[in-house]
C-alpha cells in the first residue's frame, strides 16, 4: 500500500488509483510470460548491487536498465549531459517505485527512501544492503536527521537522490518541491541537478500506468506494468544548480529548471 500522510513534509496527494488509465494495446501473451519469468530469475540477483565491487556504477546503471526491460521500460534522455560530478544532490518529480530504477540506470546514487520500504519482502534486504537513507514520511521530528545524513553522503563525495515532493503523484497532477531536502545541498555547499521525469505510451501521450498512488498495491502495480505494451521513461537532464544560501529559494530554482510549474495553493486537491 502506499500510504499518504499529510504534514508540511510529506502534503497528501490527491491522486488514487482512479488517475491510471491502461493503454489499449497489450503485449502477446508470449511477452508477457518472459517479463515474468525474468522477473523471478532477476530478483535473487538484485542483492549483488550492493556489492562494493570494481565499476560498481556500471554494474547499478546495468542492473537498472535489466530491471527496466523486465516491465517493458525504455529509458530516454534529454536535455543536457548527465554529469557525473563528486557530492551531488540529484532530485525528481515521485511518480512511482519504478523511480528508482529509471534515475538509477542515468545516475546512479544513494536515495532518500520512505522508511517502511526497508520492511518490504525482497527489496526491502536490497534497500539495507544499499544503503538507503530512510525517512519517516509521518514524523517532522526525525527529518533534521535525514538532512544532516544527507548532507554528510554529499561531503563525503556521494550522489544521493531524493524526492522532494514527499509522496507520489500519478503523473499528469503534481506537487511543489518543499524546501527540506535542499538544506543538505546547502550546508554541504554542493550543487543540484533537477531531473523532469516522465512516463509516456509509444504513441508518446502520457501514461499513468506506472503510477504508484493512494491505497495502490505493489502486485497491481507491477501486473499493470508487465501487461502494458511499452512504457517509455523520460528523463529530462536540466541546468545544474548552485546550493546557494536559501534552501526555498533552491527548491523554487530546481523546479522551475525542471519545467515543473508551482503552483500557489498546494492544499487545495487536484482533479488528475
Amino acid at each position: 500500500m502506499n500510504r499518504t500522510v499529510v504534514n508540511a513534509w510529506a502534503p497528501l496527494a490527491a491522486c488514487t488509483p482512479r488517475c491510471v488509465r491502461c493503454g489499449s494495446e497489450r503485449p502477446f501473451p508470449a511477452v508477457v510470460a518472459l517479463r515474468l519469468a525474468l522477473v523471478v530469475l532477476l530478483a535473487p540477483l538484485l542483492p549483488l548491487l550492493a556489492v562494493p565491487l570494481p565499476g560498481r556504477v556500471r554494474l547499478q546503471r546495468g542492473a537498472c536498465r535489466a530491471v527496466l526491460r523486465c516491465f517493458g521500460v525504455r529509458v530516454t534522455t534529454t536535455g543536457g549531459p548527465v554529469r557525473n560530478l563528486r557530492g551531488m544532490l540529484v532530485v525528481s518529480p515521485h511518480v512511482s517505485w519504478l523511480d528508482v530504477f529509471v534515475i538509477g540506470a542515468v545516475s546512479p546514487g544513494t536515495f532518500v527512501a520512505r522508511a517502511d520500504l526497508i520492511s518490504w519482502p525482497g527489496i526491502g534486504a536490497l534497500a539495507r544492503m544499499m544503503r538507503i537513507i530512510p525517512i519517516e514520511r509521518d514524523s517532522l521530528r526525525g527529518l533534521p536527521v535525514v538532512v544532516d545524513t544527507v548532507a554528510a553522503r554529499l561531503r563525503a563525495g556521494r550522489t544521493v537522490v531524493a524526492f522532494p515532493e514527499g509522496t507520489t503523484w500519478c503523473g499528469r497532477a503534481h506537487g511543489r518541491f518543499y524546501p527540506a531536502m535542499f538544506q543538505a545541498a546547502v550546508d554541504a555547499a554542493r550543487p543540484v541537478q533537477p531531473l523532469q521525469l516522465t512516463y509516456h505510451h509509444p504513441d508518446g501521450t502520457p501514461s499513468t500506468v506506472p503510477a504508484f498512488v493512494g491505497d495502490d498495491s505493489l502486485a497491481a502495480s507491477m501486473r499493470r506494468l508487465i501487461t502494458a505494451r511499452r512504457t517509455i521513461a523520460q528523463v529530462h537532464v536540466a541546468a545544474l544548480q548552485l546550493p546557494g544560501t536559501d534552501r526555498r529559494e533552491l527548491a523554487a530554482r530546481c523546479q522551475a529548471a525542471a519545467g515543473w510549474r508551482v503552483r500557489r495553493r498546494r492544499r487545495v486537491r487536484i482533479a488528475c
